[in-house]
């Protein structure tokens, strides 16, 4: 036998084994269709960091993944407003380590030191958007739709969308009934699943994966809607129109974060702080339609999306809306009608 020889051989399987020399990986749990595959291409040709990249279309699926992981899960994942104080409280989240991400300097100081999240300790925020009522101006006359009690028109029967999004569907519901949309109030949210029960006739699905195709489709002339899918949609069929109802729409923000399970904790960073240059963010909000929290990237943007309400809401429209928060325990409360809703009780 040739000890040098196997001794060299061994040696080199230990490099070839070591996580330190293996390729260089990030691994991003995102909604569906939020970054353009081109984004994560430059990352990758930019950092030499591979991006192992899944889709959700819930933040309880979301959530219910990230919670399951003791080790080896998400580097980088992407909650909605009272998702990142739900997590944090629960210990899901590690703090950020803002040195190493110098591009979260210049975002928008209205998205930041959020309720959910003061001090930005444990996000970052990436874009923001609203849930309004989308409307197929061929089959509705976008005029006689102003408010979320239109979609309790009989007229509407079997041709409702709604989001398949427990908190959003109440929203609606609370908001004409003059509540807040994160009561934790347990009469106001039975009261709210009552309204919701008369709505359930007209309702022909729920939908938070894409819920701009059973539009496109002509699957459904009239329901909730993201407003990027809104724009996304109206960018193939001009028809599809974005109205923010007089009760206010629901507002959110989607932010960056890293679970306490990550495993690339550095290239996490790397990820978030890429996703924050100016460039990066002008191409997610021409191609997704949804707003972006980076100030730079406004200058960079066509005038059309720049200037559209559909993707920057006026003030007043913000003002009137209401951002979601957490509701503690009263979430369990919204999760017991909620089921009751969908199950048709």
């Amino acid at each position: 036998m040739n000890i040098g020889k196997t001794l060299f051989g061994a040696a080199l399987l230990l490099f070839a084994a070591s996580p330190a020399m293996a390729a260089e990986k990030v691994y991003v749990y995102n909604w569906t269709e939020y970054i353009p595959q081109a984004v994560i291409d430059d990352f990758t040709k930019e950092t030499g960091i591979e991006v192992v990249y899944t889709t959700y279309d819930s933040n309880e699926t979301m959530y219910a993944k990230v919670k399951l992981a003791q080790q080896d899960g998400y580097d980088v994942v992407v909650p909605s407003t009272y998702f990142v104080s739900k997590m944090s409280r629960e210990g899901l989240l590690q703090a950020l380590d803002h040195s190493q991400l110098p591009n979260a300097k210049a975002l928008d100081a209205k998205m930041l030191d959020k309720p959910f999240d003061r001090g930005n300790v444990y996000s970052v925020p990436f874009m923001w958007g609203s849930t309004g009522i989308g409307v197929n101006a061929k089959e509705i006359d976008p005029a006689t739709v102003t408010s979320w009690k239109d979609l309790w028109n009989p007229a509407y029967k079997g041709k409702v969308l709604l989001q398949d999004d427990l908190r959003e569907v109440f929203h609606m519901a609370l908001k004409l009934q003059g509540k807040s949309s994160n009561t934790t109030d347990p009469k106001e949210i039975e009261a709210a699943y009552g309204l919701l029960k008369e709505l359930m006739p007209n309702v022909l699905l729920f939908n938070s994966d894409s819920p701009r195709l059973p539009y496109l489709a002509g699957e459904v002339s009239i329901g909730m809607i993201w407003n990027g899918e809104a724009w996304m949609a109206a960018e193939e069929n001009e028809d599809i129109r974005y109205i923010y109802p007089k009760e206010g729409a629901n507002l959110w923000v989607d932010s960056f974060v890293i679970p306490k399970s990550a495993r690339n904790v550095k290239n996490g960073h790397a990820f978030i702080n890429y996703m924050l240059k100016a460039e990066v963010a002008a191409q997610c909000v021409a191609q997704n339609g949804y707003a972006t929290t980076v100030l730079a990237a406004l200058p960079l943007l066509d005038e059309k999306v720049r200037t559209s309400p559909t993707i920057f809401p006026p003030p007043e429209i913000v003002a009137a809306g209401e951002f979601q928060l957490d509701v503690g325990d009263a979430l369990a409360t919204y999760q017991k009608y909620w089921e009751l809703l969908r199950a048709g009780n």
